[in-house]
């Protein structure tokens, strides 16, 4: 068993996809017209599988976004990210290091939800494992 991905309810759909294509996110396929709304799938370039569905119902926006603490993307060098982000007009806050070579910051989509930015110290092993917290 395994996750496959998140889906996110977003109000405005467009402004969605240009937030999420300047994190760095792909677009690689659309469901129109389902239950929940229309449906598309985003994918990381590092990553072997969509993460990241964007759901949109236009007759129903988002009110509350609470139920999501926080979502978390991974990149190799967070200094870098961040240049690269502000260049296109996205806000971030300030990087904040937690250890050496750890370093954390946050944005927040235009639905409004929040997204961690983690870069892993040299030779971390991709993703969070229970040796993280020995």
């Amino acid at each position: 068993m395994r996750m496959l991905h998140l889906g996110l309810r977003v109000t405005d759909l467009e402004r969605s996809l240009a937030f999420y294509a300047a994190l760095g996110y792909v677009k690689v396929g659309h469901v129109p017209g389902t239950d929940f709304g229309s449906l598309t799938m985003l994918q990381l370039p590092g990553d072997p599988f969509v993460s990241l569905e964007l759901v949109h119902d236009p007759a129903r926006p988002v009110e509350d976004v609470s139920a999501v603490n926080h979502l978390v993307v991974q990149v190799d060098d967070l200094d870098v990210t961040l240049a690269e982000l502000a260049a296109k007009g996205v806000p971030t806050e300030p990087a904040a290091e937690s250890g050496p070579g750890f370093k954390t910051s946050w944005l927040t989509d235009p639905t409004g939800y929040r997204i961690e930015l983690v870069q892993w110290p040299p030779g971390h092993p991709p993703g969070m494992t229970a040796a993280d917290f020995a």
